[in-house]
């Protein structure tokens, strides 16, 4: 059977792209199953160059196709960030509570209508002889004054999304799927598939 390896060791994620590869008689693996050690600076400026880094790195030293994606928060009123610091925004040990009190305390003064955000999902598809592959979608939202939600992870708990008048941490999984950056950018590489695998 033909493999491809999902450049994380998040089990939700990997179950996210099993749906899509296994049609095309794809094993997805994640790096559990073939290099726990492997981990790829990322030095990128932007999603993009993050996910493409992650996936040619793997690809390249395993021989196989590897996608990998890179995915963050972008908040209007810092300028974009946390951006692709987001996963350790209020530093290196990575706490969703920390980074989420940081941004709760940066915008502490900025009023509802300028709380404007948007989580943000590059996913890259390298592999041996295939042009690397990118695709980006985001979903819009605001940041709300305070956590509410216990579903998700990251930024879910302040991330509210008018659309649905709930916070992201509300949605069930099913929800998330249709309306997330991640669910956006799949639906992106999904279409884009059949051409890259013949």
């Amino acid at each position: 059977m033909k493999q491809v390896i999902i450049a994380t060791k998040n089990i939700g994620k990997a179950k996210d792209f099993e749906a899509i590869f296994k049609p095309y008689g794809f094993e997805v693996l994640t790096l559990h199953d073939v290099a726990d050690d492997m981990d790829v600076e990322e030095t990128g400026k932007t999603f993009e160059e993050n996910a493409i880094l992650k996936a040619e790195a793997l690809a390249e030293r395993l021989q196989t196709i590897v996608l990998a994606d890179d995915s963050g928060l972008a908040i209007d009123a810092l300028d974009g960030a946390p951006g692709v610091y987001s996963a350790r925004y209020a530093g290196k040990e990575k706490s969703d509570e920390a980074n989420m009190e940081k941004v709760l305390k940066e915008l502490a003064n900025v009023e509802d209508e300028k709380r404007t955000a948007r989580f943000c999902c590059a996913i890259a598809l390298a592999g041996p002889n295939l042009k690397t592959k990118t695709v980006f979608a985001t979903c819009e939202g605001m940041i709300a004054k305070e956590k509410k939600g216990t579903n998700g992870f990251g930024y879910d708990p302040i991330f509210y999304v008018p659309t649905l008048g709930k916070m992201m941490a509300e949605l069930q999984s099913s929800e998330k799927a249709e309306i997330s950056h991640r669910g956006n950018a799949i639906k992106k590489i999904e279409e884009v598939l059949p051409n890259l695998l013949k």
